[in-house]
């Protein structure tokens, strides 16, 4: 019984754990959904992911000629999406040495092919969310190695890659009483200053990331437009059987007491 009580309250406290680590830093911005549908939005995702992760990260479980469902056809993916390899039956894998990544960005930039599905937070939000705010979450830090900060992954390893797109600002700080330690001080996020502008506009930035993180979201699962649009029809028709059961059901015992 001794033993069983010890186990329940180690249990307690890896809980605990849990749920104030998912309360914890920035709040996650909710990821545009309507874009996982849009061919348009996939396909400018593809050509983002390409030309701006595919340098360092793999998708070794993603084969080029699976963007045939995005409506490409191999000559387009031919063209405009493959660098590494001239077969569009090949995956998604970097010539980047291991060894090399990580003596660079202190540690080997992970495989995303699953990335957004393995980020969800039950606390927080989808993978999707954590992308899509991480992503427009970057700020200039010089003391970090990399020269690049992250409000949702402080001192991130890897550098703002889509900064020539979104432009270099800074984090605004402004100090304030600790509430939970007297005479304590604490510095409170107060938003990002733009030092020098992008390319595009934020909003223009925004929507862009939100096509990138689509691509990301379809990537870890190619056919899951396909499964929700035959989960729709499914339940309909069980629905529908089921009132066509009971009917039935109620005519084989209506003469029966």
């Amino acid at each position: 019984m001794k033993k069983l009580i010890l186990i329940l309250l180690a249990s307690l406290s890896v809980l605990s754990t849990q749920v104030q680590a998912s309360e914890g830093g920035v709040a996650w911005d909710k990821f545009p959904s309507a874009k996982l549908t849009d061919v348009a939005s996939l396909q400018n995702g593809a050509k983002l992911f390409v030309n701006y992760c595919l340098n360092c990260h793999s998708a070794a479980f993603m084969r080029y000629n699976r963007l045939r469902d995005l409506n490409l056809t191999e000559d387009q993916i031919k063209q405009n999406l493959m660098f590494t390899t001239e077969k569009v039956g090949d995956t998604m894998k970097i010539a980047l040495d291991p060894k090399q990544a990580k003596e660079w960005f202190g540690g080997t930039p992970p495989d995303l092919t699953v990335i957004a599905r393995s980020r969800a937070d039950i606390g927080k939000g989808s993978g999707a969310d954590y992308l899509y705010t991480y992503l427009r979450s970057y700020y200039r830090d010089e003391t970090k190695a990399t020269g690049w900060n992250n409000l949702a992954f402080p001192s991130v390893g890897m550098p703002n890659v889509l900064w020539e797109l979104q432009g270099q600002r800074t984090a605004k700080y402004v100090e304030e009483k600790d509430p939970h330690h007297h005479g304590e001080v604490v510095h409170r996020f107060a938003g990002f200053e733009q030092v020098t502008p992008g390319t595009l506009t934020p909003v223009q930035f925004d929507d862009t990331v939100a096509d990138l993180v689509a691509y990301m979201q379809w990537m870890g699962e190619p056919a899951q437009n396909h499964r929700v649009r035959l989960g729709v029809w499914v339940l309909i028709f069980l629905a529908f059987f089921s009132v066509i059961t009971w009917r039935l059901n109620a005519a084989y015992w209506k003469d029966i007491k």
